[in-house]
């Protein structure tokens, strides 16, 4: 079915092809790869765009000599099959398989991991440094892509790499989107670049009349830069004002004109630039036809492009908040909300649609979006900002700086907190009750379910200062009614409790409260009642009162969808420290490790915060 894919084990095989056979093998591994991620779902859109720039950059250059380093990760797929993980591709992104991204330390041709956005240009940097102090002929390549020339991070890399003469290719894979559509000044600009088709031929025609010597540098020089006004756009000069060569744009899903460029710039020193139009998708007519839905579109039917859906679900707490936004919007017209480029992620695609004068997609710039929110909080309204919690960690200095210190009042909710499942540690939201909690005036809620998650977010526009912060996990919620039933205001810094009981006392933090509940009920007999159960609600600040009614308890079991260290384990050792008669403390969290992918119970469970692991831990605080 694949005859030359089956014949290839690392990039060396691929560099014994002959030209002609690239482009066939470029449709199997498309079709490789759809057969793959129809039955275990992963990255599709923005992996079938970079077929072609993948395959031509291993047929080029000397991999894994030459560094190849990724932004994002969402568009090494190919990458993967080639570099001797076609079989383990199977069984990515599950437990004990691949990673759904590159790793240093799964592949010696994973140059360098990546998970968030905008850091290859950076990576890259530092490679070729490297190579060019230890004495190395190796090539340092970054492919970006998706968005993330959009975070600031990349033009730090580019201001850099510009002026350090450094010996270094920029792939710019520009396929006009990256998960949602992209936005802003930049990307009109590189549409600009796209349409100038006077410049390109006049540089395609310098280009193959006097090949690659000095001559054809100094007639680029003196002919094509003096006439910029007539014939260049305003596009590659800015690239070129940082210390890059620009080239292209040219098509990346033509593999012989890829293979051609790549070879021709791979002699020439210096940073250079080469820029590539893609299609996101390409290949497969659903996914070019809509890339947001079908960036990771879950299983799905390969020959009729229908996706599969659970049927029965509880609702998502992404489309909780997003319903929740809309209502709130809907009272009060100083509610605004914010998103760097995950709108349809987070659930404000509907919101976008009713109230596009008060919906901001920011782009991949996490630190932007929250100062962007304190300057409106700062002109009188109310913004909400949505960020993944492994990504806010980005914006920690703006968090501080910008909000908490000034008290403007900026609500915060972070999407995917706590343990993520298939996307693995580069995206598992461990930390923020941690780095959070040490902020001044910062309110830290952790919602138990969908309807908690209305009311803590009503709440919050109440708040006249600080920062107001709700964390919730992927996924289905607890299939809690939600939708028709009224939004109260929660008291900031209020829990409640959810059972009665003697000996123990659950303190827990989100939805894992349920888990603690049906633990505790499995210790109720005639005689003993078991343990009791609060919902702290609140990591900061703590109730107090439930505080002293647990201290009363023989020993407190603190349980956390969040590092242990630093959450709210941390935060009752802390309140309890030095007392006399303190009860026994111990806590149920993710450990002080990185953890690996693997189904989201899976990894509950292996961390101990599934129902059975509870109960395990309670029989032996209970002595059973």
């Amino acid at each position: 079915m694949y005859k030359l894919l089956e014949k290839i084990d690392s990039p060396k095989d691929l560099r014994k092809l002959k030209e002609k056979d690239l482009g066939p093998l470029c449709r199997e591994i498309r079709d490789y790869m759809l057969d793959c991620l129809s039955r275990n779902p992963g990255h599709l859109g923005s992996s079938l765009g970079a077929v072609e720039l993948i395959v031509g950059l291993h047929y080029v250059y000397n991999t894994p000599e030459d560094k190849i380093v990724f932004d994002v990760g969402h568009q090494a797929y190919a990458h993967k099959i080639l570099t001797g993980r076609r079989e383990a591709f199977k069984s990515m992104r599950t437990q004990g398989g691949i990673s759904g991204f590159p790793r240093i330390d799964e592949s010696p041709y994973d140059a360098f991991g990546a998970g968030h956005s905008s850091t290859s240009i950076s990576a890259a940097l530092g490679l070729a440094e490297a190579a060019k102090l230890s004495g190395s002929p190796s090539k340092a390549v970054a492919l970006i892509g998706d968005g993330s020339l959009t975070g600031g991070l990349a033009w730090e890399g580019l201001n850099n790499a510009g002026s350090s003469k450094s010996d270094i290719l920029v792939i710019l894979n520009d396929n006009n989107i990256s998960i949602d559509n992209n936005t802003g000044g930049l990307h009109n600009y590189l549409l600009k670049v796209t349409t100038s088709a006077m410049y390109n031929r006049v540089k395609r025609k310098v280009w193959n009349v006097l090949g690659d010597g000095r001559l054809r540098r100094w007639v680029q020089k003196k002919v094509i830069d003096t006439k910029s006004n007539l014939i260049r756009p305003t596009g590659g000069a800015v690239f070129e004002s940082l210390g890059f060569r620009y080239f292209g744009p040219i098509d990346g899903n033509d593999i012989t004109e890829v293979t051609r460029t790549l070879r021709r710039l791979r002699s020439i020193p210096g940073p250079r630039i080469l820029h590539c139009i893609t299609r996101k998708g390409c290949g497969y007519a659903p996914a070019e036809a809509d890339p947001t839905v079908w960036h990771a579109p879950g299983r799905f039917d390969r020959e009729t492009g229908m996706r599969v859906k659970t049927v029965g679900a509880p609702a998502r707490y992404q489309d909780v908040f997003g319903q929740t936004l809309i209502d709130l919007a809907a009272m009060d017209d100083k509610v605004l909300g914010i998103t760097p480029a995950m709108a349809s992620g987070c659930g404000m695609t509907e919101f976008s649609k009713l109230y596009p004068e008060r919906f901001f997609d920011v782009g991949i710039e996490e630190e932007h979006a929250v100062t962007f929110a304190a300057g409106l909080s700062a002109g009188g309204f109310k913004p909400f900002v949505n960020i993944y919690s492994s990504f806010s960690q980005r914006s920690y200095d703006q968090i501080i700086h910008d909000v908490a210190l000034q008290n403007l009042p900026v609500t915060l909710c972070l999407d995917r907190a706590g343990l993520v499942g298939e996307d693995g540690p580069t995206h598992t939201g461990a930390f923020d009750l941690s780095f959070l909690r040490s902020v001044p005036g910062a309110v830290i809620a952790a919602p138990r379910n969908e309807l908690e998650l209305r009311n803590l977010m009503f709440s919050s526009m109440g708040n006249k200062s600080g920062i107001y912060i709700i964390r919730y996990p992927r996924g289905a919620g607890e299939g809690v009614e939600w939708k028709d039933v009224p939004m109260t205001a929660v008291p900031v810094g209020k829990g409640e409790c959810l059972r009665e009981g003697k000996g123990v006392a659950i303190l827990t933090a989100g939805p894992l409260a349920s888990r603690a509940v049906a633990a505790a009920n499995r210790f109720k007999n005639a005689i003993y009642p078991g343990p009791a159960v609060f919902d702290m609600r609140f990591v900061k600040p703590l109730d107090v009162d439930i505080l002293e009614k647990a201290g009363r308890f023989t020993s407190i079991l603190t349980i956390e969808d969040g590092t242990l260290r630093g959450g709210l384990y941390g935060a009752v050792a802390e309140y309890f420290a030095g007392r006399q008669d303190a009860p026994i403390i111990k806590g149920l969290g993710i450990p002080d490790e990185f953890i690996p992918q693997a189904s989201r119970q899976q990894q509950l469970s292996s961390c101990g915060l599934d129902e059975e692991s509870i109960a395990d831990m309670l029989s032996i605080m209970l002595n059973y």
